[in-house]
């Protein structure tokens, strides 16, 4: 069993984000959690790199000391599954807002999907999505794109490793990508749709890695909760 010590002097926590909860969300729930249980005024708390609300899995929080190293943990190699939907792209570019556009995908064929992944491969320009929540201006991108404002977006640089269809059940392709920091599977996503002369939006999402740590070693916040 962990002691107020523990959680003061640093721990690494590894939770499975729920679908529908915010990164900020889970954070919250151990603090109260931890703050409850030892009687704890005050504690330093934050998570490694945020997960969409709409994306599950591997979420590292870190307590007291251990909050120094964020950084680092945030700018590990991360895996992710996953599945994008062909012949339609939203303004999101997920599941977060409803379909715009539809796209022809009769043309697409096993060999066409398998060999679009290659062109993703190495060292790639990526434009994050409108609807993120990057700044620009001191504000939040995701604040333009609610009011409807359009605002130019600079691509950078991006590593993709590996990237993997494991499974193709039209309209939906199953993925495995092993990616760098700054990656934003729902651009892959888009652009992919594009590569296929189609359009394509993300569906589900689950990050599985980040650098060492593995998300079959990670709990929900509601068992961590119980165990404390």
């Amino acid at each position: 069993m962990k002691t107020k010590e523990d959680f003061l002097n640093g721990q690494i926590l590894l939770i499975d984000k729920p679908l529908e909860w915010s990164s900020f969300q889970a954070v919250n729930a151990l603090k109260w959690g931890i703050r409850k249980k030892f009687d704890l005024k005050k504690f330093k708390i934050g998570h490694a790199g945020t997960l969409d609300p709409l994306a599950t899995g591997l979420l590292i929080i870190c307590t007291g000391k251990f909050t120094k190293k964020i950084p680092e943990l945030q700018g590990q190699v991360k895996e992710y599954t996953g599945s994008f939907t062909l012949g339609a792209t939203t303004p999101s570019f997920d599941m977060e807002t409803e379909v715009d556009q539809t796209f022809p995908t009769d043309h697409i064929t096993e060999d066409l999907i398998q060999t679009a992944t290659k062109q993703f491969l190495g060292e790639i320009e990526q434009v994050p999505p409108v609807f993120s929540a990057l700044k620009k201006d001191g504000k939040r991108l995701y604040e333009f794109a609610r009011e409807g404002i359009e605002v130019e977006i600079k691509s950078r640089k991006i590593e993709i490793l590996e990237f993997e269809i494991t499974q193709i059940k039209l309209p939906k392709i199953h993925f495995r990508v092993v990616c760098s920091k700054g990656t934003y599977i729902r651009s892959l996503a888009y652009d992919f749709g594009k590569s296929l002369q189609s359009g394509a939006y993300l569906s589900e999402l689950r990050r599985t890695k980040i650098g060492d740590f593995n998300v079959i070693n990670a709990v929900t916040p509601m068992v961590f909760k119980e165990n404390l």
